[in-house]
């Protein structure tokens, strides 16, 4: 249960005494924090691996309950992975690196080191082994460093918090989203085991039925009061952030929300911001969503790479019922591409298949309301299942030269995206286009996919136009022929915007997490993946092998072996 008694989800105003007591707690116990050593850290995420398979299934019929789905369907096989499969992922990586800390000094690459454009440094870190590559065949990443770091640089500077563990010992506050079941525990993963602090973990109100779960998993670091979780409203979190031993604040939320914390709501709020007059100036790192943009660059696709892409796409908007910070928000088409339309009517009827799901994010019918208000063309498919679902809504050809238009400058954050169309006389210039339009005009800088079709990526101006739009795109996640999400899913990788912003144009926010290979100077993911595969990857919403599929998947992710692939085989295969 919660450190703060008798604080149901969302009450006010809370006894300031009890968040002092959980600080104060929390912040003596990081300088032990700083003295336990790698292999100790290791052996401490084993058992949070041990404890969150223990506590899978009684956290998945909860969370399946509280959005509507039924544990054994595909939606609670989407859920099971992403809320708690992508948690056990990212121990896994955080333990390996362990290891590497204490046997070999730094946790290893997984692949070679290559030079990108703009003399920016590409380490592959993934697929990290067999396993990898029979789970995500076809998967090859990298993270980029910061133009003009080298090697050496990065030798010398990886696993920062262990190598002066007192200099990097504090307290950090995590106040979790509400979305994804699995996104307070890592990020509180990534504040211990990465930046080396001990951690104050706040629940979002949307979540805290799961706070139980939570202290369960991670009853390996809450017993030696190296992290707490809390519930509790707004009043919590303001108490918290403002606390004179909070040496750090990681926020995943909105851009208000950071706005709010950082210069003060309302109107003094904005003339706080307009003037650049923090109220907070404890360190934050945040993570505050983005309008994703999927890069559709025009070629002949055969009639299966047509319907393969659609159902990619799809998934995209569908998974967690689009309440996710990476769904897809615009598809950036060439308006002379001859199979826009048929690609686009494609996409409709897979969403059309799909049954619209429960809404159970706040705001979302009042979000979908104003998009459709400023495009009343708005084609909203599917039945309902239930009152509360939100139909697939899509506003196709939106004027790329609106460039204040609500579907480009606001993310939507439920089952809406856009469409708008670029004009371009070839592939390779729309590339250059689409990167323009994207970077200029579209909100944020998190994530972003580019699909390309492998007949014409390999002409050679595109090929070249295709490295140049990687590189000069600023999103801290690109997906070549992947949905960026994977940057968030694989662990390796490291996932947040694109490094820069300032306190009063945060936009899509700052700082990264993930990284479990501790890099001290990322500035991107790149994920590539196949154009097609067969079969569908499980993950896909059209997949009628989802629902077991992804279960026995979380149970691989919690202990990976031979003997456990040939029944995630069967499950993959299964017709």
């Amino acid at each position: 249960m919660s450190e703060v008694s008798g604080v149901t989800p969302g009450a006010e105003p809370v006894p300031a005494a009890d968040l002092d007591r959980v600080v104060d707690k929390v912040a003596s116990r990081a300088d032990a924090w700083s003295r336990v050593g790698p292999a100790e850290r290791a052996a401490l995420l084993d058992q949070v691996i041990a404890d969150t398979a223990r506590v899978a299934d009684g956290w998945l019929r909860a969370a399946c309950a509280a959005k509507g789905y039924e544990p054994g369907s595909a939606e609670g096989g989407e859920e099971a992975f992403s809320g708690i499969g992508t948690l056990l992922r990212l121990a896994r990586a955080l333990r390996a690196s362990m290891i590497d800390l204490a046997t070999v000094g730094r946790p290893q690459y997984a692949g070679p080191v290559a030079h990108r454009p703009g003399d920016r440094l590409a380490i592959q870190v993934a697929p990290g082994g067999t396993f990898d590559r029979i789970l995500f065949p076809g998967l090859r990443a990298e993270v980029w460093m910061a133009p003009g770091v080298t090697e050496e640089e990065v030798r010398a500077t990886q696993g920062a918090a262990y190598r002066d563990p007192r200099g990097h010992a504090g307290v950090a506050v995590v106040l979790a989203a509400g979305n994804v079941a699995s996104l307070g525990p890592r990020d509180a993963l990534s504040q211990l085991f990465v930046e080396g602090r001990v951690v104050v973990l706040k629940a979002n109100p949307v979540n805290d039925y799961l706070v139980p779960f939570w202290e369960e998993a991670l009853a390996a670091l809450v017993a030696p009061g190296y992290l707490r979780i809390v519930t509790g409203g707004p009043a919590v979190g303001a108490h918290l952030v403002s606390h004179r031993r909070i040496d750090e604040v990681h926020l995943t939320g909105s851009a208000a929300t950071h706005d709010a914390i950082v210069f003060g709501a309302g109107e003094e709020g904005a003339r706080r911001k307009a003037a650049n007059e923090l109220v907070l100036t404890t360190p934050v790192s945040c993570e505050l969503g983005n309008v994703s943009p999927v890069i559709v660059v025009p070629g002949a696709w055969s009639p299966r790479e047509l319907s393969f892409q659609a159902r990619h796409v799809a998934t995209m908007l569908a998974n967690n019922a689009g309440f996710n910070c990476l769904a897809p928000r615009v598809l950036v088409t060439a308006q002379s591409w001859p199979q826009r339309g048929a690609f686009l009517e494609e996409l409709e009827g897979v969403l059309a298949s799909l049954p619209p799901r429960r809404a159970y994010y706040p705001g979302a019918f009042t979000r979908r309301d104003r998009f459709v208000a400023a495009h009343p063309d708005a084609r909203v498919l599917g039945a309902p299942r239930a009152e509360d679902a939100l139909g697939w809504t899509l506003i196709w050809d939106v004027d790329a030269t609106a460039t204040q238009d609500i579907s480009f400058t606001t993310e939507s954050f439920c089952a809406l995206m856009s469409e708008t169309a670029l004009a371009a006389d070839s592939a390779a210039s729309f590339l250059g286009a689409a990167v323009d339009f994207c970077n200029d005009v579209l909100w944020g800088t998190l994530s972003a996919t580019i699909l390309v079709d492998p007949r014409t990526g390999r002409e050679p101006d595109v090929a070249i136009a295709l490295d140049r739009a990687i590189a000069d795109l600023r999103y801290g996640s690109i997906g070549v022929n992947a949905w960026h999400a994977l940057s968030f899913v694989l662990g390796t990788t490291v996932w947040g915007a694109h490094p820069g912003h300032l306190a009063t144009d945060i936009q899509s926010g700052r700082g990264f997490v993930g990284n479990a290979l501790l890099f001290a100077q990322p500035e991107r993911s790149v994920v590539r993946g196949p154009f097609t595969s067969r079969p569908d990857p499980l993950w896909f919403a059209t997949s009628r092998r989802s629902g077991p599929g992804l279960r026995r998947l979380v149970d691989f992710e919690a202990q990976p072996s031979w003997g456990r692939l040939p029944r995630l085989a069967l499950a993959a295969l299964r017709p």
